[in-house]
C-alpha cells in the first residue's frame, strides 16, 4: 500500500500522505465503512473521488482510527470522537491527513496549474506578486498561498469567511518552507503557523492553530 510520506511535526502531530495507485477494490480491502459513508461513496460519480475517500480511511488506520471514529459537523468539518483534531485533503491521485492531539489543524494538497493565474485575484491581492517575472515561480507561489488559505479556512470553518478579505498570509519565499497566517473576522483575530513543501508537481500545506 503506497503510503507516500509521513511527517512528524512534533510528538502529538503527524501528517500522512497517500499516493493512489490501487484499484477501487484493492482500496476497499480491510476498510469498514459506516452506513452513512457507504451512502456518500455511492453518490460519488468519479472513481478517483471514491478511491480518495477510501485512501483517507487507510491513512486514518495508520493513526489507529476507523471510519466510525470520525464525524462531520454542520459546517462539514471533520472531528474525531476521542477529541483529537483531524483535517483531510484530496487532490488528483494524492490524499493527506493531519492529526493533532491538542492544536487545531488544517491541511491542503493542490496540483500546480496555470489556471491559478486566472483566479488569483479572487483570493489574494495579485498586485503584491507583480515583481515575480517567471511564470512557473508565480504559479508555485500562488499555489502555496491558496493552500495556506484553504488550510486556515478548514480550521476556522465559519460561513461567510472570505479568502480575499479575512485571511492574510505573511510574505515568504518558497525556500522558507514555512510562513504564518492570520484570520481577522467579525472583530476577532487568530494566528497560525504554516508549513509547506512541493512534490511531483503538487504543493502540500498544513496549518497549526495557536
Amino acid at each position: 500500500m503506497p503510503l507516500y510520506k509521513t511527517i512528524t511535526v512534533d510528538s502529538s502531530i503527524l501528517v500522512h500522505i497517500w499516493k493512489i495507485e490501487e484499484s477501487e477494490s484493492q482500496l476497499s480491502e480491510g476498510i469498514r465503512l459506516t452506513d452513512n459513508s457507504q451512502r456518500r461513496m455511492l453518490g460519488m460519480k468519479s472513481e478517483l473521488h471514491r478511491k480518495g475517500f477510501l485512501s483517507i480511511r487507510h491513512l486514518m488506520a495508520k493513526q489507529g482510527y476507523e471510519d466510525d471514529d470520525m464525524y462531520y459537523d454542520a459546517a462539514g468539518k471533520p472531528h474525531l470522537k476521542d477529541g483529537k483534531h483531524i483535517s483531510i485533503t484530496h487532490s488528483n491521485h494524492f490524499t493527506g491527513i493531519i492529526v493533532s492531539g491538542d492544536r487545531e489543524v488544517g491541511i491542503d494538497i493542490e496540483k500546480q496549474r496555470d489556471k491559478i493565474l486566472r483566479i488569483a485575484h479572487k483570493f489574494t491581492p495579485i498586485e503584491e506578486y507583480r515583481t515575480i517575472a517567471n511564470n512557473d515561480a508565480l504559479v508555485r507561489k500562488l499555489t502555496v498561498v491558496w493552500g495556506c488559505k484553504e488550510s486556515l479556512y478548514k480550521i476556522y470553518a465559519q460561513e461567510g469567511l472570505s479568502f480575499l478579505h479575512h485571511i492574510n498570509i505573511a510574505d515568504f519565499s518558497i525556500a522558507d518552507l514555512k510562513t504564518t497566517g492570520e484570520i481577522l473576522y467579525q472583530g476577532k483575530i487568530s494566528h497560525y503557523d504554516i508549513s509547506f513543501f512541493e512534490f511531483e508537481g503538487f504543493t502540500m500545506v498544513y496549518a497549526l492553530g495557536s
